[in-house]
């Protein structure tokens, strides 16, 4: 069990509004002996230190709060707790903001479960020296530098050609990210707890257009293609990593460390959490274990 000492607590610098509900977060905490730092306006290299001598750290916002404070939470192994003042929140574990002071007490007795998530590293080597590097928990995205640019890249699986797509954008997924982008081009979901990397192009013109599973410890390896004309642009996780020159080769496989999620939910929370965003017109009003008992009683009565 996990006795939380010391809380780390990051806003978001853009949501004015994140830091009420921090201030009183922070006064909750202090309140039951747990000593606190906070931060509304922050760089990674401002609260490295502190993060490393965290039991846990708060992020505050949207799912994009929670990207940038568990890529580098991951890097020590401190777990994140996402409380949710965006619009979606798929990431993140308290919902509402105002019903801060319900999730103290099991926080305090230590009854939530710690949830891994497989992280991406990206490097960017040019005539073998690395230019570039970070990692992701979503994806990295190869795509056009101006929008609707095609891009034609060369594909390699463990060292071997695989395809070369011609397309907006190549989608390099973890499973995490397999919920975001990769799923708004027609990816497939894939739980959570996997270690797998998915790929997948945006808007495939005349080439591959079918997602890919790889297997566990696979590695890629994108470059453009010769018959490319286009300036494309690698991201991370939505921000900007590196442009991609003619020389340059972008290596992508498991990172060595894993993002770490607080979670007080069943751990099977993950696809009713996802269903319910994607269904949000199904009527819930009747609990599911009626649902199927009923369902089995009339089979019976028409047998």
């Amino acid at each position: 069990m996990i006795r939380l000492t010391h809380v780390g607590i990051l806003g978001h610098p853009k949501r004015p509004n994140t830091k009420p509900v921090g201030d009183h977060i922070e006064q909750t905490l202090n309140a039951h002996g747990i000593a606190t730092w906070h931060r509304e306006v922050w760089e990674p290299d401002d609260v490295r230190d502190q993060i490393a001598g965290s039991d846990m750290v708060v992020a505050i916002g949207g799912d994009g709060a929670m990207l940038r404070a568990a890529r580098l939470c991951g890097e020590f192994g401190v777990p994140v707790l996402g409380v949710n003042m965006g619009r979606l929140g798929f990431l993140t574990e308290v919902t509402d903001p105002d019903a801060w002071d319900s999730y103290i007490k099991p926080l305090i007795e230590g009854k939530f479960w710690i949830e891994r998530r497989m992280m991406v590293e990206a490097r960017v080597e040019r005539a073998g020296e690395i230019r570039h590097r970070g990692t992701a928990l979503n994806d990295v995205v190869v795509s056009g530098l101006s929008s609707g640019s095609i891009v034609q890249m060369d594909l390699y699986i463990d060292e071997h050609w695989a395809t070369t797509y011609s397309s907006d954008a190549l989608i390099i997924s973890t499973p995490t990210g397999s919920t975001a982008y990769a799923l708004a081009v027609g990816g497939p979901i894939l739980p959570p707890d996997l270690k797998n990397i998915l790929i997948l192009p945006a808007a495939a013109h005349l080439s591959m257009d079918r997602p890919i599973v790889l297997s566990e410890g696979s590695e890629v390896a994108v470059r453009l293609s010769e018959e490319n004309r286009n300036d494309s642009i690698i991201t991370i996780d939505g921000t900007r990593l590196a442009d991609m020159a003619e020389d340059d080769i972008l290596f992508i496989n498991a990172a060595d460390h894993e993002s770490r999620f607080i979670r007080l939910r069943e751990h099977n929370y993950f696809y009713r959490s996802l269903l319910d965003r994607l269904e949000p017109r199904v009527n819930r009003s009747l609990p599911q274990e009626k649902i199927l008992r009923s369902h089995k009683h009339k089979t019976e009565d028409n047998t």
